[in-house]
């Protein structure tokens, strides 16, 4: 009776961790699903970054960064939609409280997404796009959330724009009418440096990425600077103007090319050429 007790018992105990090893297995192969899908969401955003960027820099004809910027951006949907798929086909691993156990998991996909989707709206509208059009982003044909969008996501995102911001400000100095639109970037991008700033204490990630954003706003600077020094020295029709700053700022961009250190450089320069 004893032996037959204990087998039973025995019985019930492997059957517990019979169940412990399926939770784990499902565990490891759900995190493993959304981690690849969060690989993908990652490679396709940047091809939408280099693909926004191609584009505004292609037509060298045009010289409304508007226009450009409408064009980019349509380009951008189609696949910006089929990054959204990917986000939609990953909701059910996300129900209920598994978003906040899998969130580190989606997190890189996630904030390269935002990335990539509000470089598209600034290029376009010339604006930080909200947490409330990202939310929109991310949800189906009814209005309802694949998973609930994290604010830091949201914040880190839009603290990595400033580095394309800088790349796209560095390559329109050179064409006409890019002396003033890089101003208008380095303004925008001093602003969100300032803002985010008021939002550190409360997330740690934001203020590692704070000081990137200083840098990125440091090399608009440094351009914007070269060449209100170097074309103020010469009087140059526009044209060859033109030429003069995309090989000024080519060699800005490789390394120092006026030696120094940057000792007093605040705003005043920038918004003086």
């Amino acid at each position: 009776m004893a032996s037959s007790s204990t087998l039973h018992s025995r019985d019930d105990i492997l059957g517990v961790f019979d169940h412990f090893r399926e939770d784990l297995d499902d565990h490891n192969d759900r995190r493993e699903r959304l981690i690849k899908s969060s690989r993908d969401v990652t490679n396709l955003s940047k091809k939408v970054i280099f693909l926004l960027h191609r584009i505004m820099t292609e037509d060298a004809t045009e010289t409304d960064d508007r226009v450009l910027g409408s064009r980019a951006a349509s380009r951008a949907k189609p696949k910006l939609k089929d990054i959204q798929s990917l986000f939609a086909g990953i909701r059910l691993e996300l129900t209920g409280d598994r978003f906040a156990r899998y969130q580190r998991n989606v997190s890189p996909g996630l904030q390269e997404y935002i990335e990539a989707l509000s470089f598209a709206h600034y290029l376009e509208h010339q604006s930080l796009i909200s947490y409330g059009q990202v939310q929109a982003s991310l949800c189906d044909e009814n209005g309802i959330p694949y998973f609930p969008l994290p604010l830091e996501d949201y914040l880190l995102g839009l603290s990595d724009l400033t580095g394309e911001l800088m790349r796209f400000a560095i390559g329109a100095i050179s064409r006409r009418g890019g002396r003033q639109k890089a101003n208008e970037v380095c303004n925008f991008v001093r602003n969100c440096k300032a803002d985010f700033e008021a939002l550190t204490p409360y997330f740690k990630e934001l203020r590692k990425k704070q000081y990137i954003t200083g840098q990125s706003l440091e090399k608009i600077e440094d351009a914007a600077y070269a060449v209100a020094v170097r074309t103020s020295e010469f009087d140059l029709p526009p044209e060859m103007l033109d030429d003069f700053v995309a090989q000024t700022v080519s060699r800005t961009t490789d390394g120092d090319a006026f030696g120094g250190d940057r000792t007093r450089r605040g705003t005043d320069y920038i918004d003086g050429y």
